[in-house]
C-alpha cells in the first residue's frame, strides 16, 4: 500500500521568525499518519534543515539548476541542497514553466540532476483553463510526463508525480475528487507502462486543497497526497490536511 505523502510549498513566502513558528507547530504536532515536508525558499533552507533535524518532518527546495556547476549565475546545484539534507525539491511547477518558460525537456534535466544528487524530484505537470476547456488535459499532462519518463527511463521509479491544475492554483477552485480522481488514473497507467512499478509510485494532487477538501480528496484510490500551496503557511490548515491522509 502506498503511503501518503503532504508536501508543503511556501512559494516565495516567509520570514525567519514566522519560519520558526511554523515549524516549531508543525514539529510539535508530531506524529503523522503520512509522511510530511515542507520545500522552502532557498535562502530558508539552512534555518529549516536546522529545525527540523531528528524529526519526522522532511524538508526540501523548490527548484534546483539541470547543472551539476559551473558558471550559472544564481543556479543552486543539487548536490548544494544535498548538503543541507534536502529530501524533495519541485521542478516543473506551473509558476516556473509560465513565468520562467521552463520546457518539458528542461524540466525532465533538472528531474535528472536531482536524482543525480540523491534528492527526490517532486515533478509536477497540469493543464490550463483553456486547455481543460479544450479537452487537451490528457493530452498535455501526458505529453508533460513523456519527457520526463523518456529520459529518465527506468529512474522513472525514484520521482514523485505531481498532478496540479494550473486553473485550481491560487484561485480557490478545485478539482472534484472525481475529476482529479480521473486524471490521476491516467498518469498512473503511463507510469505503469514506463516503469514495472509505476503501480507503486505516489502521485500528488495540488490545487487548491483545505482542510476541508484534503480527506474526500486523499480517499481516492490514485490520489497519495498534496503537494499544498498557501495552505501550508498556516499551521493549522496545514496540520489539519496532513491529519487528512493518515
Amino acid at each position: 500500500m502506498r503511503r501518503k505523502l503532504v508536501v508543503g510549498n511556501w512559494k516565495m513566502h516567509g520570514s525567519r521568525a514566522g519560519n520558526a513558528e511554523l515549524l516549531a507547530a508543525l514539529v510539535g504536532a508530531q506524529p503523522y499518519g503520512a509522511d510530511v515536508a515542507v520545500c522552502v525558499p532557498g535562502v530558508f533552507v539552512g534555518e529549516t534543515a536546522t529545525q527540523l533535524t531528528g524529526s519526522a518532518v522532511a524538508w526540501g527546495a523548490q527548484d534546483v539548476s539541470a547543472h551539476a556547476q559551473g558558471a550559472y549565475t544564481g543556479e543552486v546545484s543539487a548536490s548544494m541542497l544535498a548538503e543541507f539534507g534536502c529530501r524533495y525539491v519541485i521542478v516543473g511547477h506551473s509558476e516556473r514553466r509560465q513565468y520562467h518558460a521552463e520546457s518539458d525537456e528542461l524540466v525532465a534535466a533538472k528531474a535528472e540532476s536531482a536524482l543525480a544528487g540523491g534528492i527526490t524530484p517532486i515533478v509536477c505537470v497540469g493543464e490550463t483553463l483553456e486547455e481543460r476547456d479544450g479537452a487537451r488535459t490528457e493530452a498535455v499532462v501526458t505529453r508533460q510526463l513523456l519527457a520526463v519518463t523518456a529520459r529518465l527511463g527506468a529512474r522513472t521509479s525514484e520521482i514523485v508525480l505531481a498532478y496540479e491544475p494550473v486553473w485550481a492554483i491560487g484561485t480557490g477552485r478545485t478539482a472534484t475528487p472525481e475529476q482529479a480522481q480521473a486524471v490521476h488514473a491516467v498518469l498512473r497507467a503511463q507510469l505503469a507502462a514506463a516503469c514495472a512499478s509505476g503501480a507503486q509510485m505516489r502521485i500528488l494532487y495540488g490545487g487548491s486543497v483545505k482542510g476541508d477538501n484534503a480527506r474526500l480528496l486523499f480517499a481516492m484510490p490514485d490520489i497519495d497526497g498534496g503537494l499544498i500551496g498557501g495552505a501550508s503557511l498556516k499551521a493549522a490548515e496545514f496540520i489539519a490536511i496532513c491529519r487528512a491522509a493518515s
